[in-house]
């Protein structure tokens, strides 16, 4: 064989193993899960807009963590509401990163997370959580994590396709959100009220039953809080550190489906409407 056939038989060879590789890392990239191109803030409603924040590309689901998702890594289901296609919620933070680690490795992905359950994070300094695990991360690992504050705000805003909504790909909350007045038997009108939430029936909905945001993300309005990696910096005298929520919930009003909105909750604090969605480096 000339060396010329042998010279274009190795460049054949390492095409073919490139595509082979890329075809590899796009399989394990699941469908539910979308690409989020990175840049600077477009949307205006943003804090961050002017302010030459950049966000890099990640990956980000599409639709919050669902209970069949949950059940099939973590083999039981703490949510108050049951159904597969209902959102994953009574999760804490800590439940949350421990689900991101465990399908981490179920997918041969790894681990992000290092969570030592026997150190006492000295950053945690509320007395409302007694769980305060130390979690680090491993910053190269291609594994499933929570989204950080400002990735999930520059997602919810529509990231370079934004058309400045107020909510995740809308004006009008009814349209992308589930929220107290709409999560029940009939629309609520007047001042909200626990009772009246009750005998309305109101409760999570199925994912993906609203109007996507300009990235075809589902949800990120309402339905159920969504946790985030970070803690809450912005304490004033009467704020305890928690960790970052995001979205607004079935319980909650308008204003917290707001992409902007921001609260936090005691990293070991569970609720009915308190979820989550992945995220995955690129």
């Amino acid at each position: 064989m000339s060396k010329l056939l042998i010279s274009l038989f190795a460049t054949i060879m390492v095409v073919v193993i490139s595509c082979s590789q890329i075809a590899t890392d796009k399989q394990k990239i699941p469908g539910n899960i979308a690409l989020v191109k990175g840049g600077t803030f477009t949307n205006t409603k943003s804090k961050y807009y002017g302010k030459n924040v950049m966000v890099a590309d990640f990956y980000i689901s599409k639709y919050e963590v669902t209970q069949k998702e949950w059940t099939e890594i973590m083999g039981s289901n703490p949510s108050k509401f049951k159904g597969d296609n209902l959102p994953v919620e009574t999760v804490s933070w800590y439940d949350c990163v421990e689900y991101c680690n465990t399908r981490s490795i179920k997918e041969g992905l790894k681990q992000y997370y290092n969570i030592d359950k026997e150190k006492k994070d000295p950053n945690n300094t509320t007395d409302l959580d007694n769980t305060k695990w130390t979690v680090t991360i491993n910053t190269e690992a291609n594994g499933y994590r929570l989204p950080t504050s400002t990735e999930w705000e520059y997602a919810a805003g529509g990231g370079q396709l934004s058309k400045s909504y107020n909510y995740s790909g809308s004006n009008n909350v009814d349209e992308v959100a589930w929220y107290w007045k709409n999560s029940g038997d009939k629309y609520i009108t007047g001042s909200w009220s626990w009772p009246v939430l009750v005998s309305n029936n109101n409760k999570t909905k199925p994912v993906g039953s609203k109007k996507p945001n300009e990235l075809g993300l589902y949800d990120m309005s309402g339905n159920v809080r969504e946790w985030c990696w970070d803690w809450h910096n912005n304490i004033a005298a009467d704020d305890l550190p928690g960790r970052i929520w995001r979205g607004g919930g079935w319980i909650g009003g308008d204003f917290c489906c707001a992409s902007s909105f921001q609260a936090n909750y005691e990293a070991s604090g569970k609720g009915p409407d308190q979820g989550f969605r992945v995220c995955r480096g690129r």
